[in-house]
């Protein structure tokens, strides 16, 4: 009876149609605080995801790889393999039927509605950290210690590192092509995506990496991906002489011997060189690549069963080029989510600096606030009467109508460099040009975000007040094609 893939067919068909009822009907209750928030995108991805597991089985049957839907409608309709006879059909299914309910005479419909509407009061557990707080703030504190203590990194606080931590382009690329800077960035996109997922569970996330990497893909061609614009670089191709150490920095055989053997060891491996010798050899060795090209060398330098000079050198530019793409996409990636998250990360700075300035006594009340359980009335129940829309306070409750006109938040201004972002108030409106979302607008642009443009939100005239001031800059400057430096006894002048 219901084993037929006809019936497996309608009941799949209700199921889906059961639980989109069921997100519509989650979805109509406002959630009051952002664990509620959370726990509700949850719910709907976990339904999400049987919606799309039966959907797959539903794609399976109507392929019919096997005929067998094929051949139970034809069954239906009487045709067999002597003919078509739908009398003889019709009566051996009623026989079929009458044979089912003898068996099973305690048979009865089941409703499943109470078993769905259980999926509604259902509590997703959520892991986080005391310092993420439910996914309101980012808890950064161990991508920091590892990037203070490298050596890409600087000695700044806490709250410096989350205004730069999204801006990978700021450290020089030679630092980058080490194994630790690998490591950091990996170990920063795992979090990245682990908090995404937690906090954003209704993103597609494998759709956004598809379009961030096809993008990448045309960037990287032209060579236009910020961080890895290289003169060395050309039609997606890294000159041969560069290996993972880049001689260029160096001007001294001791300067090379302070990388330590492990390091020259690993470039002259790349190269096809011997790895033999002291530091100090091995330093020698590799310092004759900067002024010799590798196939002129003696063969004495290179290891025994070693590729020609020429396809060591393509091997190792070819095996540079393929790290240079990985590391500048995970960068590309973090970009993304950030620019997503800029919102989270403005919010995790501002609540660093508001501990900071807070004493012992107050941390600990706060702290013991948060320990408190919540307790649920029939008030928080009821729906808050708000007909002006004002915004909600610390308590989940309007704000005072006077204290809304106070602040202006009913004053709407919008950046076309934020996205055409809406700031609702002259405060917010004159903080959001050191927030992240505007600064990640002008590094976009390709302009520096400095005091010059501040209450400028148009695209256009940021441009033009760009050019002039690199104009200006322009007249006291020296340029060599136009003019010529020479010396005198007592005065260096420029005609």
């Amino acid at each position: 009876m219901s084993s037929t893939l006809l019936e497996l067919t309608r009941s799949a068909h209700e199921d889906v149609e059961r639980l989109e009822r069921l997100i519509v009907k989650d979805l109509q209750n406002e959630p009051a605080t952002n664990k509620d928030r959370l726990a509700q995108s949850h719910r709907v991805r976990h339904v999400i995801d049987q919606i799309t597991s039966t959907t797959h089985k539903l794609v399976e049957i109507y392929e019919d790889k096997d005929n067998a839907r094929k051949d139970e409608i034809a069954a239906l309709g009487g045709q067999t393999a002597t003919g078509t006879n739908v009398f003889s059909a019709f009566y051996d299914r009623l026989k079929e039927i009458r044979e089912y309910h003898r068996r099973h005479p305690s048979a009865r419909v089941l409703d499943t509605t109470d078993e769905y509407e259980q999926l509604l009061e259902e509590e997703p557990q959520i892991e986080f950290s005391g310092e993420e707080a439910y996914g309101r703030y980012l808890d950064m504190h161990e991508l920091y210690n590892d990037y203070i203590n490298s050596k890409f990194g600087k000695q700044i606080d806490y709250t410096a590192y989350l205004d730069i931590f999204s801006q990978p382009q700021l450290i020089p690329r030679k630092l980058k092509m080490t194994r630790q800077y690998r490591e950091y960035l990996s170990k920063m996109t795992e979090y990245i995506v682990y908090f995404f997922e937690r906090t954003e569970p209704l993103q597609d996330l494998d759709r956004l990496f598809s379009k961030v990497t096809t993008e990448f893909e045309e960037q990287w061609a032209d060579g236009k991906v910020d961080g890895w614009k290289d003169d060395t670089q050309e039609n997606g191709h890294v000159s041969e002489q560069n290996t993972s150490i880049d001689l260029d920095y160096y001007s001294t055989v001791d300067e090379l011997v302070e990388l330590g053997p492990e390091k020259l060891k690993e470039a002259l491996g790349a190269l096809g060189l011997k790895t033999g010798g002291t530091v100090q050899q091995r330093a020698e060795r590799l310092f004759l690549t900067k002024h010799t090209p590798l196939e002129k060398m003696d063969k004495k330098h290179f290891a025994k069963g070693a590729r020609r000079p020429e396809q060591n050198g393509a091997v190792a530019a070819q095996h540079q080029n393929d790290d240079s793409k990985q590391i500048a996409l995970m960068e590309v990636k973090i970009e993304k989510l950030c620019e997503i998250l800029s919102e989270k990360i403005m919010r995790t700075k501002e609540n660093v600096e508001k501990k900071q300035a807070q004493n012992y006594e107050e941390l600990d009340a706060e702290r013991e606030d948060e320990e408190v359980p919540d307790i649920e009335s029939d008030d928080e129940d009821q729906q808050i009467y708000n007909p002006l829309k004002l915004p909600m306070g610390w308590d989940g409750k309007p704000i005072p109508y006077w204290l809304y006109k106070l602040h202006g938040l009913g004053q709407e201004f919008k950046c076309e460099i934020c996205g055409n972002y809406s700031y609702w108030g002259r405060r917010a409106y004159e903080r959001h040009f050191k927030e992240f979302r505007h600064q990640y607008g002008m590094r976009r642009l390709g302009i520096p975000n400095t005091k010059n443009f501040n209450e400028i939100t148009s695209i256009e005239e940021a441009q033009q007040l760009w050019e002039r001031i690199k104009e200006k800059q322009g007249v006291n400057k020296w340029r060599p094609d136009l003019e010529e430096e020479y010396e005198d006894r007592e005065v260096t002048a420029r005609t």
